[in-house]
């Protein structure tokens, strides 16, 4: 009898040896400080996938550029506009949208700041550069109502942790920033006036078009088709849980970076708000017309020399 448990135990070891061998191992470059960590956190719960996510730790969003076009991961979290301007030089990277969630821009409770009106002669602070989209496009919704905000107000770019510290100290009396940022400001009372997805409204665009999601090589997907479509159905799958379950969100909570209540439930407040519930052809015409948008505001600078959004930006998931 003993011998028949041994050879059955083997049998087993073998078995789910060979089973992990066969699973395709997603290489995925995770910032340290990103939101990405939830979901492929909750995606890991499940024994049962035909994939193993293998997680890269990167320090930050140029890191992961560079670790994807040099195969050291098979993917990051990127934008499309990025991969429409590297398609265009003949690379095959693709994107699938991830959230919908976008920055926003938030002022002190008691600020008598509520339009974009009532930028002019304000201290506004930009998180990211010239080039931000979200700074680019509130430029283009000023200039609907005939305010240049390079002329009217006073910029101040830097990180996200320093632009959120800026609004804190009154140094500036707006903050334009990542939206888990601007979940954390939101918590301590501040309030925000608008957010990505207003901008684009307030611009004609009334489709939500993910500005993040999973950047890979398409040759590569091509060949792992199944466990990637895998891969982007348990994503969905985990965050409508984490949004959904007390019990899923708490286990969860130490990759937050916070410890008080009002950030946490603000955090998963917003970050609930991004799922995708849609992603058809009117979504990928709206990006055209966004990519049409970003390339005359930044004259170039951040879209490159094509002018369409290139065929192919968007996998087509099965």
């Amino acid at each position: 009898m003993k011998i028949n448990i041994l050879f059955i135990s083997l049998c087993l070891f073998s078995w789910c040896n060979s089973y992990a061998a066969e699973r395709t191992v997603i290489r995925i470059g995770v910032q340290a400080s990103g939101t990405v960590d939830w979901e492929l956190a909750a995606v890991q719960d499940n024994p049962a996938n035909d994939f193993q996510v293998e997680v890269h730790r990167l320090a930050n969003a140029e890191a992961g550029k560079v670790a994807l076009q040099s195969d050291a991961v098979d993917m990051i979290v990127s934008d499309w506009i990025w991969v429409s301007r590297l398609r265009a030089t003949g690379s095959d990277f693709t994107f699938y949208p991830y959230s919908n969630t976008s920055g926003a821009l938030v002022v002190a409770g008691d600020s008598p700041i509520r339009t974009v009106q009532d930028l002019k002669g304000k201290r506004l602070g930009i998180a990211g550069g010239e080039l931000d989209k979200n700074w680019l496009l509130l430029q283009a919704l000023a200039g609907q109502e005939q305010l240049n905000l390079n002329d009217s107000v006073e910029k101040v770019f830097g990180a996200p942790p320093l632009i959120n510290e800026q609004i804190k100290r009154n140094r500036v009396d707006v903050a334009l920033t990542y939206w888990h940022f601007a979940a954390k400001l939101e918590a301590q009372g501040y309030r925000q006036i608008m957010d990505g997805r207003d901008i684009l409204k307030g611009l004609g665009i009334q489709e939500n078009v993910p500005s993040l999601g999973y950047v890979f090589k398409e040759s590569w997907a091509n060949s792992h088709k199944q466990a990637v479509n895998n891969f982007f159905k348990a994503g969905r799958q985990a965050k409508n849980q984490l949004c959904s379950s007390d019990t899923a969100w708490q286990k969860i909570i130490p990759l937050t970076g916070a410890d008080d209540v009002p950030t946490l439930a603000k955090l998963r407040q917003r970050y609930c708000e991004g799922a995708v519930d849609h992603w058809g052809e009117s979504e990928k015409l709206a990006a055209g017309r966004i990519y049409t948008l970003l390339r005359k505001l930044s004259n170039n600078q951040l879209t490159g020399q094509s002018e369409n959004l290139q065929s192919g930006t968007f996998w087509l998931a099965e």
